[in-house]
């Protein structure tokens, strides 16, 4: 006999455990209807004062991962591979790691999501490319992952749609950062997309979602043994988030710096070395390289070597956009009418960077949203970002708006420069790779 919804709710408010069977009904019931928004709002409310066991955030996983298709990716001839990032500021990796770790001999079919919050997302960034399709049909998709070697694109209604329907009732419940449903949601999507192995890139600091390290350490460790517990080989990194990761924030701006990085016209330091840690650690999970040594080697290899770069234009190609892209992306992205300069208002060097502000500049400038249905504008953001550390003397640019007009400009300027604080000594470099958390049973 199936258990009734509210007895389910009932067992886990009163923090008892529930067994597989109990959330994977209550899951069907949600994919159905059969189970009410209220009851769904209330399970959430119990899992986020109770928590849940390793076992129950499988099963609650697995459900969600089996309340629609599954991609079966058994008939490639290399390894099935992707990364998830919790979400930053100027966090364009997606953009080099999927071109580098396919130039390895890997597949990378990589469900990306947009934007909400301070934090950019990587399809609001692709779509910045003329003509390429963020949303192909399961044909297209697969087949550009075979030709290219990986594919950017966003989550298709038939993944894991329970995911979907429980997500939307969390935001609006304040239920939102329980550890064990962030989990679920994340990880019954990476299932769904049918991946061999994973790797997490989970943020720390004022620019993440994650601003202790208590609560990164948390999440984490819970994706990775709920990841490996539901059989997807999983690692994860810690990565500071204290500052934009690139030097751009907003949409077009990373598109260009990830041309400029993939090129090698530009690179920034942090950005390089969170992006060749990432591929050295899908590389090794992927079991593509012998040792962490290795793996390195080989994805510093594919980025210098060029190889990357043809594979990112294949992929552009191949999903719509323009076959000579890379060669011409400043003439095919969208510009902004309005470029600003922000001064630095004394001298000194950059102490620190309040870095969710920036992406809270973004989303003013109308480069993200504060709603799911917002619109943006792919044009506008932030360049030249300077980063911690850097010197500057007073009347010097800290950085480059890019607005619609010089009133939103203006305004961006002075949340970037109340973002900014300044020191008469160059602080210590902070640690851009914080903590590794391996795979585990």
């Amino acid at each position: 006999m199936t258990t009734l919804p509210q007895e389910i709710i009932r067992r886990k408010r009163d923090g008892k455990p529930l067994s597989a069977d109990e959330i994977a009904g209550f899951v069907r019931g949600l994919t159905t209807g059969a189970v009410s928004e209220g009851q769904v709002a209330a399970l959430a409310m119990a899992v986020f004062f109770n928590g849940m066991s390793r076992d129950e955030a499988v099963a609650l996983t697995l459900a969600m991962r089996d309340s629609g298709d599954v991609l079966d990716w058994s008939d490639l001839p290399g390894p099935v591979t992707d990364k998830h990032s919790t979400g930053g500021v100027g966090d364009n990796v997606s953009l080099m790691l999927a071109p580098i770790v396919a130039a390895c001999g890997a597949y990378v079919p990589m469900i990306s999501g947009r934007g909400l919050g301070h934090t950019g997302g990587t399809l609001d960034k692709m779509d910045s490319i003329p003509g390429y399709t963020t949303q192909p049909d399961k044909k297209l998709f697969r087949k550009t992952v075979l030709s290219a070697g990986c594919a950017i694109i966003g989550q298709t209604a038939d993944l894991a749609p329970a995911d979907k329907r429980f997500y939307a009732i969390r935001d609006v419940t304040a239920t939102v950062e329980s550890v064990a449903l962030i989990t679920a949601s994340i990880l019954s999507k990476k299932l769904a997309a049918g991946l061999q192995s994973l790797v997490l890139d989970v943020k720390l600091g004022n620019g993440a979602f994650m601003a202790k390290t208590r609560d990164a350490t948390a999440l984490a460790t819970s994706l990775v043994e709920v990841a490996n517990g539901a059989g997807l080989k999983t690692s994860a990194l810690i990565t500071g988030m204290n500052e934009p990761l690139a030097s751009a924030a907003g949409n077009a701006v990373e598109v260009q710096n990830a041309i400029d990085f993939l090129t090698g016209r530009f690179r920034d330091r942090r950005l390089e070395q969170v992006t060749l840690a990432l591929a050295a650690e899908m590389l090794q999970q992927a079991g593509l390289a012998a040792s962490h040594q290795d793996a390195a080697r080989k994805a510093h290899k594919a980025l210098e070597s060029g190889k990357a770069t043809e594979v990112f234009a294949r992929m552009v190609a191949a999903l719509g956009g323009p076959k000579d892209f890379v060669e011409k992306s400043e003439s095919y992205l969208p510009k902004a009418k309005v470029e600003f300069a922000v001064k630095a208002p004394e001298s000194g060097f950059v102490a620190g960077i309040e870095t969710r502000d920036i992406g809270l500049a973004v989303v003013a400038l109308g480069g993200g949203r504060t709603r799911p249905e917002d619109s943006v504008d792919h044009a506008v953001g932030i360049t030249r970002l300077l980063p911690v550390g850097a010197e500057v003397k007073a009347g010097e640019p800290l950085a480059l708006v890019h607005a619609r007009n010089k009133t939103d400009a203006e305004r961006a300027a002075l949340v970037l420069l109340s973002g900014y604080s300044f020191g008469e000594t160059k602080p210590a470099a902070a640690k851009v790779i914080v903590r590794r958390i391996a795979p585990r049973g």
